[in-house]
């Protein structure tokens, strides 16, 4: 009796253990989500050779594991994109993806093709993620990061304005951005009509944007038509105070061929009036000062645009230049020492 208990006893392990073989054997799932999660932190790590040889273990294991050859493709991208290029274009074809998944394998081709330079493919992925999913901001900043590469500013225009009203956040600078870039190629083919067609329409998006402007002086300039170059030159002044040193030589020089050089100072005088601390405004109207005979003024402007902790090398210099008549040696070697003192701080 006890024999056939035995028996029976053993024989139950026997089949329990042949179950948990069986199981185990039959379902290899939970190994290989191990492998998958370990090079995902593989990759976290930057780890990416270790990351690629745990990748490989699980497409072995599983060759219907997508997006272990999706992230396979998307290391060996730097490095070898044309390898990645073929990894990626293989999953197109496979059947019964979600359309998640097909979005992120576009978006992979995409990628690939950019890192290849094949804008034209790449652009023809961002399209084909537009047409799984419309609202797909990535695709839509991707479509206009390669418009910017191939400086079609029409087409960035209208990525702008999408991405813009995807996010619901309002750039008129970016579009009026892109009108000035177009408005310069126009400039550069002899289309100086178009040109100036495109900077009055970025005027009238960005009112606060001094770009157009500067280049409307410009054209105006090149038809002789100098009181609206100076205009345009001056509100471009106004509205880039940290880049208005750009027209100040031209403006001085239209005001000469006009035969109106003393309203200079007053020119210099408003740009001063907004921002006091322009010591570019400061030189050029101490200089006007000092042709007008006023050495006095001239020296007592420049003095009062210097910060006695830390003064300027540009008004240090000028000072210097002042100075060359009427201070005596010691005086002159005095303000030498000042700015070899600057110079040597920074």
């Amino acid at each position: 009796m006890n024999t056939w208990i035995t028996l029976i006893i053993l024989g139950l392990a026997s089949l329990g253990i042949l179950f948990i073989y069986l199981r185990f054997k039959s379902d290899p799932t939970p190994k290989i989500e191990y492998l998958y999660t370990e090079a995902l932190n593989a990759m976290v790590r930057s780890d990416r050779n270790h990351a690629l040889k745990l990748l490989r273990d699980v497409v072995k294991q599983d060759s219907d594991h997508v997006t272990a050859y999706l992230q396979m493709g998307n290391i060996l991208r730097d490095d070898h994109p044309e390898q990645a290029v073929k990894i990626h274009q293989s999953l197109t074809v496979r059947p019964h993806l979600d359309k998640p998944l097909r979005v992120e394998i576009h978006q992979a081709l995409a990628m690939d093709y950019n890192e290849l330079g094949f804008i034209a493919r790449a652009k023809k992925e961002g399209e084909k993620i537009l047409q799984l999913d419309k609202k797909n901001i990535w695709a839509s900043q991707f479509l206009l990061e390669v418009a910017e590469k191939d400086h079609d500013w029409k087409t960035a225009t209208k990525w702008a304005k999408i991405i813009q009203k995807q996010s619901q956040e309002k750039n008129p600078f970016q579009v009026a951005q892109y009108k000035v870039y177009e408005g310069l190629e126009k400039m550069e083919s002899g289309d100086s009509h178009g040109a100036k067609s495109l900077f009055l329409k970025a005027i009238k998006d960005a009112r606060d944007f001094g770009l157009p402007h500067y280049y409307l002086g410009d054209i105006f300039s090149e038809a002789r038509d100098l009181v609206k170059a100076i205009d345009s030159w001056e509100k471009f002044a106004h509205l880039s105070p940290s880049e208005s040193v750009k027209v100040f030589s031209k403006i001085e020089s239209a005001l000469f061929d006009l035969g109106r050089y003393s309203e200079v100072e007053k020119f210099y005088r408003r740009i001063l009036d907004e921002n006091p601390d322009n010591i570019e405004a400061v030189a050029k109207l101490a200089n006007v000062l000092e042709e007008k005979g006023e050495h006095q003024a001239a020296i007592s402007l420049i003095e009062q645009s210097l910060d006695s902790n830390n003064p300027s090398i540009h008004g240090l210099l000028m000072k210097l230049k002042l100075s060359l008549h009427g201070s005596t040696p010691v005086e002159l070697s005095h303000q030498i020492d000042q700015i070899i003192e600057q110079v040597t701080d920074q």
